[in-house]
């Protein structure tokens, strides 16, 4: 089991109606970065606004950091928050196989999806004063197949899936140790590392995929991600790069 990471905070509660939004009220008076771990949330929510369904047993938390540098750079971060997530699941379950990461923020287990990363930043102008990422892990329970969106994804659990049970404590631990060695490198080497980490995990690398935003559809061998953290797909009208979209395949 992991240490506790030097220099991160933990601040765990019972109920919240969403960590992401304890971390908006705690972010004025937190000092340095913080895990915001809850039992239960009673308003979590993923990407687009879309209703995070969060069972007993499974992780609910979020990291609040004051990042330095540009929104561009702070968003890198959720792959830093991926390969972290990657290397937790690998520590409780003793096992690689059948893991993977899915553009932008998911991570898979068996081709079904076992956890979600939300990111949501506040500041002034062009410069980032607090960044929260938020984090559901199915450890215990995956939703239901009524509770997600038609063409996602099944919802997998890491119990079902590999048996290991896992509490949310333990598996934070793991988590926050994770993302504190990613991070370092991340602060230290630039994105780089961090984008070829990444994409010796990805899922589909090298196949056709389909990305689609509210107005738009595009389909394409799925190349890289390029040094911005944009999906780039080889379509029959050239290579093209896709900064936001929900992938399917």
């Amino acid at each position: 089991m992991s240490d506790w990471p030097d220099g991160y905070g933990l601040h765990v509660l019972q109920e919240v109606d969403s960590t992401l939004n304890e971390a908006a009220r705690i972010a004025p008076m937190a000092q340095g970065p913080v895990w915001i771990l809850a039992h239960r949330q009673t308003q979590a929510r993923g990407r687009r606004g879309r209703v995070w369904t969060n069972p007993e047993g499974n992780l609910a938390a979020t990291l609040l950091m004051r990042p330095a540098g540009r929104p561009e750079q702070a968003a890198l971060r959720s792959f830093v928050a991926a390969l972290a997530l990657f290397d937790a699941c690998v520590a409780v379950t003793g096992r690689i196989s059948g893991l993977s990461l899915k553009w932008p923020n998911d991570v898979l287990l068996n081709g079904g999806k076992l956890a979600g990363i939300l990111l949501e930043s506040t500041g002034q102008g062009r410069d980032v004063s607090h960044l929260a990422i938020g984090i559901g892990v199915n450890l215990a329970q995956a939703p239901a197949a009524d509770k997600v969106e038609p063409g996602a994804l099944r919802p997998v659990s890491l119990l079902s899936e590999t048996g290991a049970d896992v509490t949310t404590e333990d598996f934070l631990t793991e988590l926050a140790s994770a993302y504190a060695r990613f991070e370092a490198q991340f602060v230290t080497y630039g994105f780089e590392p961090i984008r070829s980490a990444w994409l010796s995990r990805a899922a589909k690398l090298g196949e056709v995929i389909t990305a689609r935003t509210v107005t738009t559809e595009t389909v394409g061998t799925f190349e890289t991600v390029d040094a911005r953290g944009n999906l780039v797909l080889n379509t029959a009208k050239g290579r093209v790069s896709i900064p936001a979209a929900d992938v399917f395949f």
